[in-house]
């Protein structure tokens, strides 16, 4: 018992778990969940919604709460230990998924529950849950054969270890690519604060000079104000070869193997493809559905892309004498079109955005719609010093949530912005636990001379992780897995979505938006530079994230067996959409994590979903006030608080009154009037 992880723990104990903790307590809480599984089958009683579909509902909390720990870290603070019992831990986890999910005498229980389900007077959530945990076995293998189930659990114990072995990949090619310049003229056109976090970083390293990384606040302010283009253009080009580089991190082969293995996997289970599999449990239910939507935008989106194309080529051409526009031109190029067209730029706005004034301005918004009071603690224990944590209280005192907030990038961090949790909120035997929430970001650091100073699309990235938050925080639930985020993966993103809509108007700006030095509210004429500059390239913009949720579709709607060159697909995939030149060296798949990695395979396209959700949703807002208090009522009511409890659609369509309307996207995005 000397090991923090099995003894009874309420807040995650970072500071006494070492890695040699991790490995006996994942293996200790599959034995637990074991037995009480063993319990739930062997019970002679009659199975009853209590005696099987709650008693599995309820297993497994040691082990769930060990495993968000564990991955968390190997996300957001990992190392080679961690990395190495991941490859151990993984397979393990997924034999005793497996164990669950096609235990045949477990599955006869639950339908025995499920057939007499019109009998039980269910409450929704508890039909809900007994639904989709019938359906979890249904699809997940339980009427297999004993040979096709053994099938079945080969192949998910290896696509667990390639979507780990992708991202570490991924990880490794980001951390090994650094780019020091010792000519001051080779940094020109950077922002000071850019090029002070790029000097303070070879100073870490004990470089002379500037280091430019593919960190994302090291590789963004790089490529959209350096004059050097052949610079831009290295950096950018080491940027699209992440994990394809013919070396020992090359992600082409587990591409190729994961896709096959997801396809493989759907056919055992009955479906035509994975991407069938996926969205029989998404509110787009079919890739007919996913590729009408994604052309049907593409169609808009195109035209307007195109004039944009052609206009920031005309601009470079005038500018410069750039004959052809490439990749690593397009941020240079947009910001000064940009700065030119609005009179503005990131480096005008970043001032009035210090990170300590954001984060308060996104608590004053929660406050002012929900009523939600954050207070940071230090009580708390914390896996690193520059993570922050809240206690969130309701207008009663009540605690709502726990809150981790991590902001810079680390070595050990991977790129990007997520929103994870450490604890569900639930109910169990008239005991309500309330929510532990995280989210993981990777913002530009302090410098000695200067706070850390937002861009202004990190400003929307933090808004848009904090709406994630917000539905884990909010969440008021009986069941763990019907909690929070635990939704449909195309509805999961409007509380995150709509919450950006708030960075645009006056009323909330001015919260927030304060000079670091003087104190001065952001001038009222940025503020409708802002909102004029929100559409600006809008069309680029969609057509990019569409060919994002084409290529997913492409691996995933088909049989991926006759792929053989994960470039070449992806280059056919992209005809429809591309509109720069191609890069050999480059190849978006291998470092493609959301889908190889993360859990969006099949569902990029929930992003541009949930935006016809979210335009419609803040045009509800708009047409009776920002912070108009009933509508935010409704919205925590019939969206944050009810989890997975019912259909999203349901659920919208109470909050709203009326199915969401595409209109309300594409007039917002500017491309219809």
């Amino acid at each position: 018992m000397s090991n923090p992880l099995l003894k009874p723990f309420d807040t995650a104990p970072f500071t006494k778990i070492t890695s040699d903790h991790f490995l006996p307590a994942i293996k200790n809480g599959i034995s637990i969940a074991k037995k009480e599984i063993d319990s739930i089958v062997s019970n002679p009683e009659k199975a009853t919604f209590s005696n099987t579909i709650e008693a599995l509902e309820y297993s497994g909390e040691l082990l769930d709460r060990v495993t968000s720990v564990f991955f968390n870290l190997n996300s957001a603070e990992t190392n080679e230990d961690i990395q190495q019992i991941a490859q151990e831990a993984s397979p393990l986890l997924s034999e005793f998924g497996n164990d669950i999910a096609l235990n045949l005498e477990l599955f006869k229980k639950i339908e025995a529950v499920y057939n007499q389900r019109e009998t039980l007077e269910l409450t929704p959530e508890q039909n809900r849950l007994l639904e989709k945990r019938y359906k979890s076995f249904s699809r997940n293998g339980a009427n297999l054969t004993d040979e096709k189930k053994e099938e079945l659990r080969s192949i998910d114990k290896e696509l667990s270890s390639l979507s780990l072995k992708f991202g570490e990949n991924v990880l490794a090619e980001t951390n090994s690519f650094e780019m020091l310049l010792t000519n001051e003229a080779d940094v020109k056109g950077l922002p000071e604060g850019a090029k002070e976090a790029a000097k303070a970083m070879a100073t870490a390293k004990n470089k002379e000079g500037w280091l430019i990384t593919l960190d994302y606040p090291s590789y963004i302010p790089f490529v959209t104000y350096a004059e050097n283009r052949e610079l831009r253009k290295k950096l950018s080009v080491a940027f699209g070869a992440r994990a394809f580089n013919d070396n020992d991190q090359d992600n082409q082969k587990n591409v190729l193997r994961i896709t096959n293995l997801r396809y493989q996997r759907a056919q055992l289970l009955g479906y035509s493809s994975h991407a069938d599999y996926v969205l029989e449990e998404r509110m787009a239910e079919t890739p007919d559905t996913v590729f009408t939507f994604l052309n049907e935008i593409l169609e808009k989106a195109k035209p307007a892309a195109q004039r944009e194309f052609e206009q920031l080529e005309s601009f470079a051409k005038e500018l410069d004498g750039i004959d052809q526009l490439q990749k690593w031109d397009a941020s240079y190029y947009s910001e000064k079109l940009k700065q030119k067209l609005f009179d503005l730029d990131d480096e005008q706005l970043k001032p009035y955005f210090k990170l300590e004034n954001v984060i308060n301005g996104v608590f004053t918004i929660a406050s002012r719609l929900f009523d939600l009071k954050f207070t940071e603690t230090n009580d708390v224990d914390k896996y690193h010093d520059e993570v922050k944590t809240y206690h969130v209280t309701n207008s009663d005192g009540n605690p709502i949530a726990l809150f981790y907030a991590d902001f810079h990038p680390r070595p050990g961090k991977r790129n990007g912005a997520w929103m994870t949790s450490y604890k569900s909120q639930m109910r169990k035997e008239d005991k309500i636990t309330r929510p532990h929430v995280s989210i993981v970001c990777n913002f530009t650091k302090p410098t000695p001379s200067k706070p850390s100073l937002l861009t202004f699309n990190e400003v929307t990235t933090l808004f848009h992780e904090f709406g994630h938050a917000l539905h884990g925080m909010l969440a008021d639930t009986t069941y763990p897995s019907l909690s929070g985020t635990n939704v449909y993966w195309d509805f999961v993103e409007l509380p995150s979505q709509v919450l950006e809509n708030w960075c645009y108007e006056k009323e909330a700006l001015e919260l927030f938006a304060k000079h670091y030095e003087t104190e001065e509210v952001i001038p009222m004429e940025l503020v409708e530079k802002i909102k004029e500059s929100s559409t600006f390239m809008q069309g680029m913009a969609t057509l990019r994230q569409l060919s994002f949720g084409l290529l997913d579709m492409s691996w995933h709607a088909q049989d991926p067996s006759a792929i053989k060159n994960v470039k070449e697909h992806e280059t056919e995939v992209f005809s429809e959409t591309s509109l720069y030149p191609d890069v050999a060296e480059n190849c978006m798949s291998t470092a493609f994590s959301h889908i190889f990695q993360g859990g969006y395979s099949a569902g990029y396209y929930s992003y541009k979903w949930a935006e016809v959700l979210d335009a419609d949703a803040f045009e509800y807002f708009k047409e009776n006030g920002i912070f108009n208090k009933d509508i935010a009522s409704l919205f925590k009511e019939h969206v944050l608080s009810k989890g997975g409890t019912e259909n999203p659609m349901i659920l919208y369509k109470r909050f709203r009154g009326q199915e969401p309307k595409p209109e309300a996207l594409l007039k917002r995005a500017g491309l219809i009037k």
